[in-house]
């Protein structure tokens, strides 16, 4: 190891690049050297004589300008300029500086070719190569030069954005055989998603491949392109569409060296914001644990050596069995107490149903206006927001007719496509309010062009949880959003009623239908005038 450090102002010393050039012309091999800035040199690194790899640096944190603070210097043996995987390096670790210093036949150090990264820019650009120039005329001064791009880096990066808001921004990426228009509504559901998760989209990357790669995903190279450009434009994690294996998660993380989550995990950051109920946030731990018990994992093969022979255990191992052991006697415990905590719902709708009265469920996809249905029936105050998921937990109301009829209306989570089947399991016990329900009313956006799409998800869904047969009635919302006649026409098609939740004015048909399907009128009073419209009240909570 070098043991003298390089001065502030130097790139590297004559000496070092000297002995490294030298070393390099009796071996055969590329020699390389990562200095941080300090003037240490951290790694000296052999390689062959294509290239030379770097070791982790994930202990090197980035930096104000999302610079690592370490660069690499290493000899090129034919004067060949930066290849692609120097260049890939430089934007992937985010390094100061990637140079290559040529080696002379006489093993002496000849011209040195200098890359760094660039601010964001209008073109794109994420580093400039500069021209090569002899290394003993070579007169950057390193120490003022990268501290002046660090903070051109950094104020680019902040310029437009609130410093006070405490939000991710990040690349959205989906990678599928789909056709365009449902490629299209799943972006626009995954933007949906991060706005509730409160993380704000900066790009979205869609690519079709012939064939799914096994390990990224995306191709290789163009999965580095995506983190370049991520770091460019200072993204703080990717977001794929797709539910990635563990395999996948960790070795995208690995390329990339940023955040990474799925789908899911965006989802399960999103219950976990808006479980408030004992039951909610039970079920939101447990699926979180989950989730998450397949993904532990240790120090890979670095951990090696710290074992005791053949067959021997050494403390990484030991450590991540006793995190994966506690793991499992947390969702034991969880698991223990959601069967209390649905036997304490067993018995208030046991004494539901034996009281008579109708129960009606609302289901739907998220964010279809359950909730303010709800509210508007019932006059209820459930939290309502344009956010997916902006309720996770079951409320009950009361709606009461005339002569003294009444129903009990229950809201249920949202429901969403190709939802995990561990998010669907863990919310079951939830959901078993719907097997109790005489009616469900299946609220749809009918403004969203693609309802249908969602129609079918949550059906089957339905069928899934083992309610297919339940009876259903479409209630298509937000009729207000679409020209005149169009809900009505779409929800006669579907032998639905139309409405709009927001205007009670509009809930006459789907309260006409309520009364009908629980009280059919007697033959002698089907000539009476029409009864009184119900009073909508909040009394009760089942």
């Amino acid at each position: 190891m070098y043991r003298r450090r390089i001065p502030d102002e130097d790139l590297i010393t004559a000496e070092l690049v000297a002995r490294m050039t030298h070393l390099s012309r009796e071996t055969g091999r590329q020699v390389g050297v990562l200095v941080d800035r300090k003037g240490t040199v951290l790694h000296v690194v052999v390689g062959d004589e294509a290239g030379i790899l770097i070791p982790d640096l994930s202990r090197h944190g980035l930096g104000r300008g999302k610079l690592r603070g370490v660069r690499c210097v290493h000899t090129h043996l034919r004067g060949e300029p930066l290849n692609d995987d120097d260049l890939a390096d430089l934007t992937l670790l985010r390094l100061d500086v990637m140079a290559a210093v040529e080696v002379t036949a006489e093993g002496r150090p000849g011209a040195v070719r200098l890359a760094h990264l660039l601010p964001p820019n209008p073109r794109g650009d994420t580093h400039r190569v500069l021209p090569p120039v002899d290394f003993y005329a070579l007169s950057l001064r390193f120490g003022e030069f990268i501290r002046a791009l660090e903070e051109e880096i950094a104020s680019q990066q902040t310029r437009g954005v609130d410093l006070r808001r405490a939000t991710d921004r990040a690349i959205l990426i989906h990678v599928s055989t789909l056709p365009r228009h449902e490629v299209e509504d799943r972006m626009r559901e995954l933007t949906d998603l991060c706005r509730t998760a409160g993380v704000e989209p900066l790009e979205t990357v869609v690519q079709r491949p012939r064939r799914i790669n096994p390990r990224y995903l995306l191709g290789e190279g163009r999965l580095r392109d995506v983190v370049a450009s991520a770091l460019q434009k200072g993204a703080d994690l990717l977001v794929f569409d797709q539910e990635l294996s563990p395999a996948q998660a960790q070795a995208i993380a690995e390329l990339a060296d940023i955040r990474v989550i799925d789908r899911t995990q965006l989802i399960l950051d999103i219950f976990a914001r808006r479980a408030h109920t004992p039951d909610g946030k039970v079920q939101v731990e447990l699926a979180q644990l989950r989730y998450i018990l397949p993904r532990l994992r240790g120090k890979g093969l670095a951990m090696s050596r710290l074992t005791g022979g053949i067959g021997g255990r050494g403390p990484g191992e030991t450590k991540l069995e006793v995190d994966r052991r506690r793991v499992r006697d947390r969702i034991a415990h969880l698991e223990r107490r959601l069967e209390a905590l649905a036997r304490g719902r067993t018995q208030r709708r046991r004494k539901r149903v034996r009281a008579g009265v109708p129960i009606v469920s609302i289901v739907g996809y998220t964010n279809a206006g359950k909730s303010t249905l709800l509210n508007a029936l019932t006059r209820s105050r459930v939290l309502t927001e344009d956010l997916l998921f902006a309720t996770l937990d079951t409320a009950t109301r009361r709606l009461r007719f005339p002569r003294e009829r009444e129903v009990i209306i229950t809201d249920t989570v949202g429901f969403l496509r190709d939802l995990p089947e561990g998010l669907v399991g863990a919310f079951r016990a939830t959901l078993e309010e719907l097997e109790d329900a005489d009616l469900l009313l299946h609220v749809v956006d009918a403004a969203n062009p693609g309802f249908e799409e969602q129609i079918r998800a949550v059906e089957r869904l339905l069928r899934d949880l083992g309610l297919g047969d339940k009876p259903v009635l479409r209630v298509f919302n937000k009729a207000d959003l679409l020209a005149p006649g169009v809900a009505e026409r779409l929800a006669a098609h579907w032998e639905g009623v139309a409405v709009s939740a927001r205007r009670p004015d509009t809930l006459a048909p789907l309260l006409d239908r309520l009364e009908e399907r629980f009280w059919r009128p007697e033959p002698s009073l089907v000539s009476s005038p029409s009864p009184k419209r119900p009073n909508r009240n909040r009394s009760g909570h089942g």
